[in-house]
């Protein structure tokens, strides 16, 4: 996708601080990070959301984000970590190439509420219309 930033990037057309790359994914440092060391794990080919990564490619991009959050933890001295994976405009996704964030957390950082939200609570009998809906 040539108006794509992501696959511009993967391509080496904009320069990026890599800090990890296989035959599948390429990973980079986030040039707005909400954390020190916030990263980006990239497919090399283009998704535009989850929907359409391929479930190999799925389940191995859970594994490698599994290893690197290990890995960064291991070196930043993190306290925590979140994965955040955004689907649709609505969501928050600004970058039409399927991307996971990998931000580390740390007890004395600035971003310590970055991903909250309020609380809603079902009405009666609202849970079992959506277990009937949802169920596979």
């Amino acid at each position: 996708m040539e108006n794509c930033i992501f696959c511009r990037i993967i391509a080496g057309e904009i320069p990026s601080a890599t800090i990890y790359e296989d035959e599948d994914f390429k990973v980079i440092l986030d040039i707005s990070p909400a954390a020190k060391g916030h990263a980006l794990i990239l497919p090399k080919q283009h998704y535009a959301n989850l929907y359409e990564l391929p479930e190999e490619l799925c389940g191995k991009v859970m594994k490698l984000a599994k290893r690197l959050a290990a890995h960064m933890t291991e070196k930043l001295s993190c306290d925590g970590f979140n994965l955040v994976q955004n689907n649709g405009e609505v969501a928050g996704q600004t970058v039409f190439h399927f991307h996971l964030h990998l931000i580390p957390r740390y007890k004395d950082g600035d971003n310590r509420d970055l991903l909250t939200w309020n609380q809603l609570s079902y009405q009666d009998g609202e849970t079992d219309q959506l277990v009937g809906l949802l169920r596979l």
